[in-house]
This record gives C-alpha cells, sequence and structure tokens, in this order.
C-alpha cells in the first residue's frame, strides 16, 4: 500500500469485499513464513520445562521462572527496541528477528550434544527468544499495514488466526511423538529451522517497501520508550481494548499451570487425556476465524468485537467445576472449545481494529507497547496465581480467576468512534 493511501472508515462494515479474492503474492509468502514459524513453536511446545526437568533435574521454582522469568525479561528488553524499529524498514528487522532466534535456539542442542547446558542457558535463551519475539509482531503488524489496503487486513489476520489454531492441532501431538523417538532436543532443532525458513520466506517476498518515517531528533530520547504508550492511553478506544486483552490473556494464561497440577495430579487424568483435553478444542479457533469476516461484514467490526469479547469471559469459571473420570474430561473440553471459538472470533478482528485505530507511523511502537505489556502481564499473573494455588489449592484459584474474567467485559469500548470514521489517523510527531 502507497504511503498515501487513504483508509476507509476506522471501524467499518466489511462491505464490498470480493469473496475468495487473492491477496497478492507478497502477502502468500509472509503468510507461508508465518505458518512455518507457527508450526515450529507448537512442535517445541513444553520443549524448555522437559528439558529443565529431565536433562537438568529442575525443581518446580525453577520450571516456573523459566515461564515466568524468561518472559518478563524478554519483554524488558524488547521497550527500546520499539522506537527503534519504527524508523527502519520492516523486513530486513522481521528477517534479523527470525535469524536471531535461529540463532539462540541452536545454542541448546549444541551445549546439550557437548553436555554444557545449564539452567541459565535455557533462561537466557528463553529471554532472547521473547525480546525477539516481540520485535518481530511489532514489525510485522506495521509490515502488513504497509504491504495490504485497509480493505483487506480483515481477512489477512483471519487468515494467519486460522493458521495459528491449525498449527496448535497438529504441533504439539508430533512434537510429543518426536521427543518420544529422537529426545528432549529435537522439537527445538525443528523450532530453530522453522525460523531459518521464515526468514527465507520474507526475504523472498521481494518488491519495494516504502522509506519509513524519519525521526524528528539526531538522536533517540528516553522519552521515545513511553510512546507507543503514550499512544495507547489517549485513545479512548485503545485504551480499554489494550487493558482488557492484557487482564484476560493474563488470567486465562495464569491458570494453566495451575489446571494442569489439578488434572494431572488431583484428578489423576493420564497425560493423553490432558493433551486431548486441549488440542481437540483448538477446532473451535479454527471455525472461529473462518466466522470473523462473514460475521463482520454483517453486523459491523465494534458490535462482533463486544460480543465476542464479552462471551469468551463467560466460559473459563467453569473450569473450576472440573472432576475427575469421562465427565470431568468432556467439561473440559466444551469449556475450551467455547472459549477459543469466541477467541477466534474475536483475535482477527481486534487485530484488524488496532491497525486501522493506529497512525502509520506510529504502528510498531504501539504493537511493541502492546506485546511488552501483555508478555509482562501474563508472567506476573501466572507468578502470582501460583501462589494463590499454593495457599487456596488450585481449583479455587481457577475460579477466583473465572470470576474475575467475567469482570473484563467492562473494559470493551462501547462505542465506535464513529466522529473519526473516514480518515487514517493522521501521522504523529516522532
Amino acid at each position: 500500500m502507497k504511503s498515501g493511501h487513504r483508509l476507509g472508515p476506522r471501524w467499518r462494515h466489511v462491505r464490498g469485499h470480493r469473496r475468495g479474492h487473492g491477496l497478492g503474492r507478497r502477502f502468500g509468502w509472509l503468510w507461508a513464513a508465518y505458518g512455518t514459524s507457527a508450526l515450529g513453536t507448537w512442535l517445541a511446545f513444553g520443549a524448555f520445562p522437559l528439558i529443565a526437568v529431565r536433562v537438568l533435574d529442575s525443581g518446580p521454582a525453577e520450571v516456573a521462572a523459566l515461564s515466568s522469568v524468561g518472559a518478563a525479561v524478554g519483554a524488558a528488553v524488547a521497550v527500546p527496541l520499539g522506537p527503534w524499529v519504527e524508523f527502519r524498514r520492516k523486513r530486513p528487522v522481521l528477517i534479523g528477528m527470525d535469524l536471531v532466534r535461529f540463532a539462540a535456539l541452536l545454542t541448546i542442542p549444541a551445549a546439550f550434544a557437548l553436555g554444557a547446558l545449564t539452567f541459565l542457558q535455557l533462561l537466557l535463551v528463553s529471554a532472547v527468544v521473547a525480546a525477539a519475539d516481540v520485535t518481530f509482531r511489532s514489525a510485522s503488524g506495521a509490515y502488513l499495514k504497509a504491504l495490504l489496503p485497509a480493505r483487506d487486513l480483515l481477512t489477512a489476520n483471519a487468515r494467519l488466526e486460522s493458521t495459528a489454531w491449525a498449527t496448535t492441532i497438529v504441533g504439539p501431538p508430533l512434537g510429543g511423538a518426536a521427543i518420544g523417538v529422537l529426545g528432549p532436543v529435537v522439537t527445538v532443532v525443528a523450532d530453530a529451522v522453522s525460523y531459518l525458513l521464515s526468514a527465507l520466506g520474507v526475504r523472498a517476498m521481494g518488491g519495494h517497501e516504502p522509506p519509513p518515517e524519519h525521526r524528528r531528533t539526531a538522536r533517540p530520547r528516553a522519552g521515545d520508550l513511553l510512546d507507543g504508550w503514550r499512544y495507547i492511553l489517549a485513545d479512548a478506544t485503545l485504551r480499554p481494548l489494550f487493558f482488557n486483552t492484557a487482564l484476560f490473556n493474563g488470567l486465562v494464561m495464569a491458570t494453566q499451570p495451575l489446571l494442569a497440577v489439578l488434572m494431572l495430579g488431583r484428578l489423576g487424568f493420564p497425560p493423553w487425556q490432558y493433551g486431548l483435553a486441549f488440542a481437540a478444542p483448538a477446532i473451535g479457533g479454527l471455525l472461529g476465524s473462518r466466522l470473523a469476516r462473514p460475521l463482520a461484514s454483517r453486523f459491523g467490526q465494534h458490535r462482533v468485537l463486544l460480543t465476542a469479547g464479552t462471551l469468551r469471559a463467560l466460559w473459563p469459571v467453569g473450569l473450576a467445576f472440573t472432576q475427575p473420570g469421562t465427565a470431568g474430561l468432556a467439561l473440559v473440553i466444551g469449556v475450551e472449545l467455547g472459549l477459543i471459538l469466541c477467541c477466534g472470533i474475536f483475535n482477527p478482528v481486534h487485530a484488524t481494529c488496532r491497525l486501522d485505530l493506529t497512525a502509520s507511523d506510529r504502528v510498531a511502537r504501539t504493537l511493541s507497547a502492546w506485546q511488552v505489556t501483555a508478555k509482562a502481564t501474563t508472567a506476573l499473573l501466572t507468578a502470582l496465581w501460583g501462589v494463590l494455588g499454593s495457599l487456596l489449592g488450585p481449583r479455587t484459584a481457577i475460579g477466583l480467576a473465572g470470576l474475575l474474567l467475567l469482570a473484563t467485559p467492562l473494559l470493551l469500548p462501547r462505542r465506535s468512534p464513529a466522529s473519526q470514521a473516514g480518515t487514517e489517523p493522521a501521522p504523529s510527531r516522532a
């Protein structure tokens, strides 16, 4: 998309789409790169905790630190990268972040082969990968907005969302089988290779990328680090979406370790049933992502966002009532299916609205701030709910998170910004 292209209404009804029309060769390469790296990520799902436990004999505290501290440190490292990305061409940044993740992950099988792997190395690699992931996501959002016209953003985000859920279904079972046959680090190698293939896919896109905005000042300023948060908090629609998604995602993720303790420990579910309880419902994500664009076309993005965002908050409290046996397994699958279906509808609409509401010269900084906050919030809430689970028991802590989630729809924007419809937000001073 040329830099002077005017967007349609910021929260538009998505009218006039040619059903099933293509988004071009360059988006096809970007989509393929995304799918490849997503598959690698899900093949390696749980690989770091598994290596920590089975290879390094780490205890529960160390495994919890691997999940929370690594993500938090990575988010902190990514803070200055948002302003840095904003004023650079995005495709080289995407390739660079893929190569950083490739190189970092390869150090693990190398150290394992040499008998030199340590817990500190796992922690450092998880932080590097987390920082590169935040930077990649912020750059890819800015690149996607420049690559496609506004009318195609929802279609593109829906395709990316459906790909994410498809790899969620396929990746963990294949990764588990590979680990059983070839050992604990094989999926880390697969994940590393997936980032190399992603970098090659992004490079193969070719084409011309418009030059980035020039920085107004010659040197970076300390205040630049906060620009993304300032922009979000100053917007009447982005602000509630920001708090809603950070709190919702953080609370949902915080209960996952407790649910594992409850199901695999006290309720006695075998590991295959636990895996089935979370793999099978991902079909709902595929269905939801396919429904997102038709629903937005019929009812408008704002109404779909508000409805799906409300409905997704109703499901998690049901996990507190999980019982042993087939009935309990069916309950978990049903709750997760409903939750993921609503998320599959909400996520691409949310991603599209966020891009639509953000000025072109602020996309990278805004998305970076969003991702940093999400990772930090998830790390904090996961640690807090671990303490609550120890004090109150996992079932009570899961129920408490579910009750808090029922309040998150209050943070959704109640009205669309109709007064600003029709034009792209004016570029801000850099």
